[in-house]
């Protein structure tokens, strides 16, 4: 089934220097920007993948992930050097991705305020094809491939073929689940609310929303305790993830939060 867009949808997989959202890096990035059609028309499908000096060394286990050396991306720009013309092409997109909501949309938010450049994902529409697998049929990207578009996934963590198996999917998914019960609907703004599986203040998920629409903490000591409270009672809590590894989004949100109390 052919995605029903309002807005372009752009699918994007990243690879790194490992999993730590403050500390590494993005070695590639590959987007499928998949962008409404003419009446009548199938939609537009544009393909860009790049490869990224991370600036720090990739660890010997990302590559025999991945793939890709230090030396293969020595001579490559840095994120800094692409993030505005990169911040311009996924301009005006909705945004979808697999395990998106917890990896590669934090990742590349931390990027983005590491270049200083604004890209405010909040503002987007975020699909997870992953939470929608994972809500219907529990299984990997490869497996999902398998199970819905019948074929095998080569050339698995590769950016772009994880990212077109991940556009591919999405649309078998609607096709697969339009006779449901709860019928998937071809709608981003449906998808988006869907594929949500937690309400995140802060990329990272270490502030969510509690059923108040209050600010919790995620983590810790003070998992589940609203951060107003925890900020009046113990002012030093706010002092110690400031200083310690936590990412710039988190820091971010979180002083929002404190400035929002005086």
């Amino acid at each position: 089934m052919q995605l029903a867009l309002k807005n372009p949808l752009l699918f994007f997989d990243i690879e790194s220097t490992g999993l730590n959202v403050a500390s590494d890096r993005i070695v590639e990035i590959s987007i499928v920007k998949v962008s409404p059609g003419a009446p009548g028309e199938p939609n537009k499908v544009d393909i860009k993948t790049r490869r990224i000096n991370p600036t720090i060394p990739i660890p010997p286990e990302a590559q025999a992930i991945h793939g890709i050396s230090d030396d293969d991306v020595k001579d490559c720009p840095t994120f800094r050097q692409i993030a505005k013309s990169l911040a311009k092409l996924m301009e005006g997109c909705d945004i979808a991705g697999y395990n998106s909501l917890k990896f590669d949309i934090p990742m590349l938010a931390e990027e983005f305020l590491r270049a200083d450049v604004d890209f405010d994902f909040r503002k987007r529409k975020l699909v997870d094809v992953q939470n929608i697998f994972h809500k219907k049929e529990q299984r990997t990207l490869k497996a999902a491939y398998k199970f819905y578009c019948g074929e095998n996934l080569d050339n698995a963590h590769s950016a772009e073929a994880d990212t077109m198996a991940t556009y591919q999917v999405l649309e078998a998914q609607l096709d697969r689940y339009a006779e449901d019960e709860e019928p998937l609907q071809n709608d981003v703004a449906y998808l988006a609310k869907y594929s949500t599986q937690n309400r995140f203040v802060d990329y990272a998920g270490r502030i969510v929303l509690n059923d108040k629409d209050e600010p919790v903490f995620n983590f810790g000591k003070h998992r589940g305790q609203p951060v107003t409270r925890v900020l009046r009672d113990e002012p030093s809590y706010y002092n110690w993830i400031m200083e310690g590894d936590f990412t710039r989004d988190t820091k971010q949100q979180l002083t929002k939060i404190k400035l929002s109390m005086q």
